[in-house]
């Protein structure tokens, strides 16, 4: 196992010690010990900072279902680094905000953060995992994760009813992502990465490529939250918002960005994947950004914020993906700086947003509340968490002199190259982005000065307002460090992180004699895109000022219309149709039960043999039948049908065991004794058990006289038989290979054993015996348990 691998691993092997550490380390907080685990993992990635690292990937196997082609490969790249660097240093400055953040006396820490580590070796399996099934694996686990996190606080039911509603969409967008993952496969014959990546000329012309291409899309997409998929993100703000600043806004919600990233260089370069990915992102980024006006909750604010700065970043990777394509040859570079783009704002956008999280925390800490509409006036009381806002907001309204101002301008370049590069309805991208980005600086002005100016409301409020602790500003306090630092020397991430993840996602443009490389500016002088900055500015001042005035379209927009009422309804009917479906063959009836199961024999049993033509009826090489053999056969028919027309239950167990012994004379005519004792002996002690059953069975209610005739059941009891009697006679007659019966011929050579039988129970299905032994010593200790409890009962009563 690599050091990579163990990295990987690490988050898990933890999670086995915080409840050891939970119960004899009581009076430390578990967060200290919790804490290493994204310091250790962020000083291993951090030490491959490289500007050679985009061409030198680091990548270790290890053999697991070689015969399935599943490795467990890791793969550390440009954009891998990334993903992994924000995932750990997020996840060790949440970790450390949760110390304060969390009592360690009102709360279940080891659940929390056990989960939280959970969660972060998944997400760190996701980026670095090469084979697409163990990714699969890791991104469906990140979905468990944060259904636990976000149903942390089990008692309320907002919780509950978030989680659901988050592990229900973003799974069965995994599902879905499984097919294309099964139809890549199909079509390039590995579940590699790297080597998919490496031979694209495979899948480009392919049938199946549109079919694959959605199927993954779809995956992301609901794990990006992008729309209509994005109705789980604002209920998951339920969590605790140490977890609202780690999953939804720096991490999970970014592993739908990151696939999409990953298979740029397989399906990018095609008119397809560009207008799905842009069309999508574009939506996303607008509702997103008007529907966070209307929010009075500041985490439900923040969760549309996410919601639009998701859909950018998907904008930004679909308007990138063109300088893939052979027509765009000559605007690559200037396509692919949407690319760049993309990968910038990815960065800035999990520090700005983990900041602000992180400060709407406090708020909710230090007031009692998150409503919007109760806050006000803090900026005097809480300057500290003001200026943190200030930062946090600005940056994500795009505003210098912050890092969101830089990736805001190069957002503009992006979707102003598709403009100039393509026609028809790429006209519509840079409009939609602008007036999105007006609504972005609206409800960025809603979170600081609704929130920190006006009038102070302390009647309102269920706490006196006071600043946080410095251990709970520390955190927010790094990450606005970084969105400031990140405006003025924007370059230091230029060649170490932002180049290596762009060469990742186009790899194809290293092989040209025009490499593209990364230089950031916060000035290019008076250019289109400072000018859509300033109306974007302009018109959101105006919009934020005169809000009152047109805020009356939101009550246009009634719940009973809505996607989340569309879920609710969707879900609502889903139960009703399962409990209609349920009742309708959950009669209680056993003899329903068995008319459903024989009738699903007949059909798919008999009708595969009939519509494969595999029916074999020749009866020519069989043995000759003796006169003693005629005679049992007979014997057993009839005691069978002595059975069923009996109305003794006594005689008919009798009869049952009757039916035992005639066939332990089938074992004796056919020289196997040892069968034939063993049958005898099994027929006796079942015999009795079953008399011993029904003699405690309640007697019945009324005596019965006669067994009413059913068609059905004719008609079912006969297509059994004959299915049963036609599969018996075609299997003797197929001869596809050779009989096992002569491997066991060599029971003495093998196993040392005269009686074959007794080999292969004892030897050869040893295991198999033993669990057949177990499963008997286990229902007999149920039945014993169940008789000793109502004798007990009865015994009390």
């Amino acid at each position: 196992m690599s050091l990579l691998h163990f990295m990987i691993l690490t988050p898990f092997v933890f999670a086995v010690f915080v409840p050891l550490f939970r119960t004899y380390m009581r009076n430390i907080h578990t967060g200290w010990f919790v804490l290493a685990v994204p310091l250790i993992l962020f000083s291993y990635f951090a030490s491959h900072l490289s500007t050679n690292l985009g061409f030198a990937p680091v990548t270790y196997s290890i053999p697991w279902i070689e015969k399935l082609d599943i490795h467990f490969t890791v793969y550390l790249d440009g954009l891998s680094l990334l993903l992994s660097l924000i995932i750990t240093a997020i996840g060790a400055l949440v970790i450390f905000y949760s110390i304060y953040y969390m009592s360690k006396e009102r709360e279940s820490l080891h659940n929390f953060y056990i989960y939280l580590l959970m969660f972060m070796g998944a997400m760190l399996g996701v980026v670095l995992s090469d084979n697409l099934m163990v990714l699969y694996l890791f991104w469906e686990l990140t979905s468990v994760a944060s259904f636990l996190l976000i149903a942390y606080w089990f008692q309320r039911q907002k919780p509950r009813y978030g989680a659901q509603k988050s592990m229900l969409i973003t799974i069965t967008g995994g599902f879905f992502m499984l097919l294309g993952f099964l139809l890549v496969y199909a079509m390039t014959g590995t579940f590699s990465l790297r080597e998919i990546i490496a031979d694209t000329s495979l899948i480009t012309e392919h049938a199946l490529f549109v079919p694959a291409m959605l199927l993954i899309l779809f995956g992301a997409f609901t794990k990006s939250a992008q729309f209509p998929f994005h109705i789980w993100l604002p209920d998951a703000m339920e969590a605790p918002t140490p977890i609202s600043a780690y999953l939804h806004s720096a991490t999970m919600v970014k592993a739908g960005v990151y696939l999409v990233a990953r298979f740029t260089p397989v399906f990018g370069g095609t008119t397809e994947w560009f207008w799905i990915i842009a069309s999508f992102g574009i939506v996303t980024l607008f509702w997103g950004s008007f529907m966070a006006i209307r929010q009075s909750d500041l985490k439900a604010l923040l969760a549309y914020s996410t919601i639009s700065q998701l859909g950018l970043i998907m904008s930004l990777l679909g308007i990138g993906s063109m300088a893939l394509h052979p027509d765009q040859a000559a605007n690559s570079m200037l396509l692919a700086g949407a690319t760049l783009a993309a990968v910038f704002h990815l960065f800035n956008h999990s520090m700005f947003k983990g900041c602000l999280f992180m400060v709407i925390g406090i708020l909710d800490h230090e007031t009692g509340t998150r409503d919007i509409r109760r806050l006000g006036g803090l900026m005097s009381l809480m300057p500290v968490s003001f200026t943190l806002t200030v930062i946090g907001g600005l940056s994500m309204a795009g505003l210098p002199p912050f890092s969101g101002f830089l990736s805001k301008e190069m957002f503009f370049t992006g979707v102003l190259s598709a403009y100039r590069s393509m026609d028809g309805w790429v006209v519509l991208v840079p409009v939609l982005a602008w007036v999105a980005s007006i609504l972005t600086f609206v409800y960025s002005m809603i979170l600081i000065f609704r929130t920190f100016t006006g009038p102070f409301k302390q009647e309102q409020l269920d706490k006196t307002p006071h600043e946080a602790p410095f251990g709970m500003l520390l955190s927010p306090l790094i990450l606005a460090s970084i969105v400031v630092i990140t405006f003025f020397f924007p370059n230091l991430l230029s060649y170490t992180i932002l180049e290596p993840a762009m060469h990742a996602i186009l790899p194809s443009l290293l092989q040209g004699e025009e490499v593209f490389t990364v230089k950031i500016k916060p000035w290019h002088g008076w250019n289109t895109e400072l000018f859509m900055t300033l109306g974007v500015v302009a018109i959101g001042a105006l919009l934020y000022i005169y809000r009152r005035y047109w805020s009356g379209i939101y009550e246009w927009l009634t719940p009973k219309f809505s996607l989340n009422h569309l879920y609710d309804r969707g879900l609502v009917g889903m139960e009703n149709m399962s409990a209609r479906i349920t009742r309708l063959h959950m009669t209680g009836y056993l003899r329903d039960y068995l008319a459903y199961v024989f009738a699903f024999l007949i059909f798919v049993v008999g009708g595969s043999l009939i519509m494969q033509n595999a029916l074999r009826l020749d009866i020519s090489s069989g043995a000759v039948i003796s006169i003693y053999e005629y005679v049992l056969g007979i014997s057993i028919a009839g005691t069978a049908l002595f059975v069923v027309f009996s109305n003794s239950r006594l005689i008919s167990i009798i009869t049952v065991g009757a039916i035992g012994y005639i066939v332990s004379l089938f074992f004796v005519i056919f020289r196997a004794p040892d069968l034939a004792l063993t049958q005898l002996v099994v027929e006796t002690m079942t015999t009795a058990i079953f008399l011993l059953c029904f003699y405690f069975l309640p007697k019945l209610k009324k005596e019965i006289t006669r067994i009413r005739f059913r068609l059905s059941n004719f008609i079912i009891s006969l297509g059994v038989g004959v299915t049963l009697t036609l599969i018996g006679l075609s299997v003797q007659n197929y001869r596809l290979f050779e009989p096992i019966s002569s491997y066991f011929e060599e029971s003495y050579t093998l196993a040392g054993a005269k009686n074959m039988v007794n080999a292969i129970l004892v030897d050869f299905r040893a295991f198999d015996t033993m669990l057949e032994i177990v499963v008997l010593f286990i229902a007999g200790a149920g039945v014993f348990t169940l008789i000793k409890l109502r004798q007990s009962r009865r015994n009390a009563e």
